[in-house]
């Protein structure tokens, strides 16, 4: 290979790849955790190594030129390589200490990780712990995180995965706003009552529906993506909402709506990348977390 005829910067290339993937320089500059003008800078100065326009200004932000589409194929597979790079580094460590990113839906990360974070730093003092806590699937391809904790089976091949078991939610609300239902407590009589949801999508109404309910959207007065938010409306009486069966059995002042009604089952699954489950430091966590959530103690 003539390495002589490579004649641009890596590091400006990948300043061109993750513009083009986030639409702007804003955007992109967020993802990378830099400054937009220096993002800027840095895809401009491509342009000039390559003598070539990348990218052209208009009213709606930064489109792709045809040269600038043409390229990106070429450095998407150089992104791919350099991750591949990265993950294969991480691969090689055989120290139990260093950093390790979690990622789990904000439910999750505040109630199941924080007692087992604690243990596994009492354990293994010299790892270092980060919580990416989001409802929004995070990419380990990328290195977003290094181990999550998903509700649904990857399909990424790349991906290792292991079901741990299967958890429950119920409806619950705080005992003052049960207080003020029609009584006795029946699914007809929920259908005037106000309910909680996650967003303004109907497949939530629809799945509440299936276990014997008769809402509409006119009983979700009240709108929360944020599953905290969600559990904070519920234990200040705001209306209904479903929440992990274990978290809301927990919680004082807060009771199921209908104790026998069938549970909303979702499976837990632990998933890492396949590279990344090589490192000691890595698979320690990965199989320590899986014990913790397996275990019949554990939150569930």
């Amino acid at each position: 290979m003539d390495w002589r005829s490579v004649r641009f910067d890596w590091n400006r290339a990948r300043a061109f790849l993750v513009t083009a993937e986030e639409g702007s320089l804003s955007a992109a500059a967020r993802a990378l955790g830099m400054a937009q003008p220096t993002l800027g800078r840095q895809v401009a100065a491509l342009e000039e190594e390559l003598s070539v326009a990348l990218f052209e200004r208009s009213g709606r932000g930064l489109e792709l030129t045809p040269a600038g589409l043409d390229l990106l194929d070429h450095v998407r597979g150089m992104g791919e390589a350099a991750a591949n790079f990265s993950r294969g580094a991480a691969g090689q460590s055989q120290q139990i200490e260093g950093h390790v990113c979690l990622t789990a839906s904000d439910t999750y990360s505040a109630w199941l990780l924080p007692p087992f974070v604690t243990r596994l730093r009492q354990q293994h003092p010299g790892i270092e712990v980060e919580i990416v806590a989001t409802n929004t699937v995070q990419n380990l391809r990328r290195r977003e995180a290094d181990i999550a904790i998903r509700n649904t089976r990857p399909t990424d091949p790349d991906l290792i995965a292991r079901r741990l078991r299967d958890d429950t939610a119920h409806l619950f609300a705080s005992d003052a706003y049960i207080a003020r239902l029609p009584q006795p407590i029946t699914a007809e009589a929920l259908s005037t009552a106000d309910f909680i949801g996650f967003d303004r999508d109907t497949r939530y109404i629809e799945q509440l529906n299936s276990l014997g309910l008769s809402l509409s959207a006119s009983n979700f007065p009240m709108i929360a993506a944020n599953h905290l938010v969600h559990w904070a409306l519920i234990r200040a009486g705001a209306g209904i909402g479903a929440v992990p069966t274990g978290l809301g059995d927990a919680e004082p002042g807060v009771s199921r709506v209908l104790p026998d009604m069938a549970p909303i089952t979702f499976p837990i699954w632990l998933v890492a990348h396949r590279d990344l489950a090589r490192s000691r430091r890595i698979r320690t966590v990965f199989d320590l977390l899986a014990a913790y959530l397996e275990a019949p103690h554990a939150p569930a």
